[in-house]
């Protein structure tokens, strides 16, 4: 993107959804996460993922779906290394190849100028901000919540997924990120406590 405007605008969205500034295992849902879904960080910076971000905004009315790059931070690295401003605005009529071509284009033939490989967290969201997806390449890990209903849930996990709840989560994917070793007790209570269910939040 190369209107600093439009970039600004995207943010100020994207603040309706989230709290831009946390991060895991604490809650970046301005409205809560309850029975969130979960799948790896750069599944979202794929293309195959596009289908499911669509169905998220379709849900909700919104015609367009935003994604802001918050880390690197934009006037840190993407302006002073000339790769523009780090957000997407693409209509949910797109095709998942329009999707790469925005997230994996390589300013001036850079490679690590692109979104899909610069970025370090990511937000994505639409302008009715009653979903989102938030994602984190250090430990890993994108968070969806703004499912309409259980039902809504499970299907949509269903027909895009594979996706794990937080205690799969906890359990098959964050123990590889730890190296090996079992999640801090502390780690583990506080993305149980953000994004579990009620059930979950009594284990």
């Amino acid at each position: 993107m190369s209107d600093r405007d439009e970039y600004l605008a995207i943010r100020s969205r994207s603040a309706v959804t989230f709290d831009l500034d946390v991060r895991f295992p604490d809650q970046v849902f301005r409205e809560g996460a309850e029975d969130s879904l979960f799948c790896e960080f750069d599944a979202v910076l794929a293309p195959e993922i596009w289908p499911a971000l669509c169905a998220m905004a379709r849900w909700h009315g919104d015609e367009y779906v935003e994604l802001i790059v918050l880390e690197p931070d934009c006037d840190d690295f993407y302006i002073p290394e000339g790769l523009g401003y780090p957000a997407v605005s693409l209509s949910i009529e797109a095709s998942k190849d329009d999707y790469w071509a925005a997230i994996g284009f390589e300013p001036e033939g850079d490679a690590l100028g692109s979104i899909s490989i610069s970025a370090d967290v990511v937000a994505l969201t639409g302008a009715s901000a009653k979903w989102g997806c938030w994602g984190e390449r250090d430990i890993e890990l994108a968070a969806f919540q703004g499912f309409p209903d259980a039902v809504a849930r499970s299907e949509w996990c269903a027909q895009f997924g594979p996706f794990l709840d937080v205690s799969e989560t906890l359990e098959l994917h964050l123990p590889t990120v730890f190296g090996g070793r079992p999640v801090p007790d502390a780690y583990a209570a506080a993305l149980t406590a953000n994004y579990g269910s009620p059930s979950d939040r009594l284990l």
